[in-house]
This record gives C-alpha cells, sequence and structure tokens, in this order.
C-alpha cells in the first residue's frame, strides 16, 4: 500500500505549500545549495511569483536569503527536491532588496528580479 501511495504522490501534479517550504535547491551539478523558505503567490490569479529562499550556513545560521522567480526553480523527481541555473556567485550579485526577509516586493521590484535572472551572467 506504501507503494502506491508513494507512486501517486510522485506522478500527482499539485503540491501543498507546506510540503514545498523546507525543500532543498541544487545547482545544476547536483549540489545542495539552500531551501525554500516560503512561497509568494499573487492572490487574483493564483500563480507563484517567487520563492523566498535560504541559502549558504550551517543550521540557519550565517545563511542568506534571497527572493528568485518561480520560474527559475525546477523539480527534480531523482532529486525530491528542486534545481536551477543560479550559481552562489550568482546569488551574490542579486538587486540588493532580495536579501532582506521581507516577502512582499513591489511590481518594479518583481520586474527588476525577473530581469535579473533571465539576463546572461557577465
Amino acid at each position: 500500500m506504501a507503494t502506491i501511495e508513494m507512486s501517486s504522490a510522485l506522478s500527482h501534479p499539485l503540491i501543498e505549500s507546506d510540503h514545498i517550504e523546507g525543500t532543498a535547491v541544487f545547482d545544476l551539478n547536483g549540489r545542495r545549495i539552500g531551501s525554500i523558505k516560503r512561497l509568494v503567490i499573487e492572490k487574483t490569479s493564483g500563480h507563484v511569483a517567487y520563492a523566498v529562499t535560504t541559502f549558504g550556513g550551517f543550521l540557519g545560521v550565517g545563511s542568506e536569503t534571497h527572493t528568485i522567480p518561480w520560474e527559475q526553480l525546477h523539480y527534480d523527481t531523482t532529486l525530491h527536491g528542486y534545481h536551477t541555473t543560479i550559481t552562489q556567485e550568482h546569488l551574490r550579485q542579486a538587486p540588493e532588496f532580495s536579501r532582506s526577509d521581507n516577502a512582499r516586493l513591489s511590481g518594479h521590484e518583481r520586474q527588476q528580479l525577473r530581469d535579473f535572472y533571465t539576463e546572461p551572467m557577465p
């Protein structure tokens, strides 16, 4: 029975937000670089706008909080986490407001964030 439940859980296209919070984030090499702290969802459309994530540190000490566009995270069933093309170096260069713990960015800040992560790294 547990096998059937696990199989259907992996193939189901929906997930509850509390199951995403704390999920690992991996770089393209499969190395764990952080975890998802919370999701920010547009009230009217219901779409996830971005994820507030923590990177670095040990057991939460010395970690940095970054806000990244949701479309930069892609679920990987083999890792049971999200992978991203964003590197820790790229995160360090991210717009300053992304380091705050305030999840509600203005429309201009959200666009700045999208632009930053969609432009090629110098």
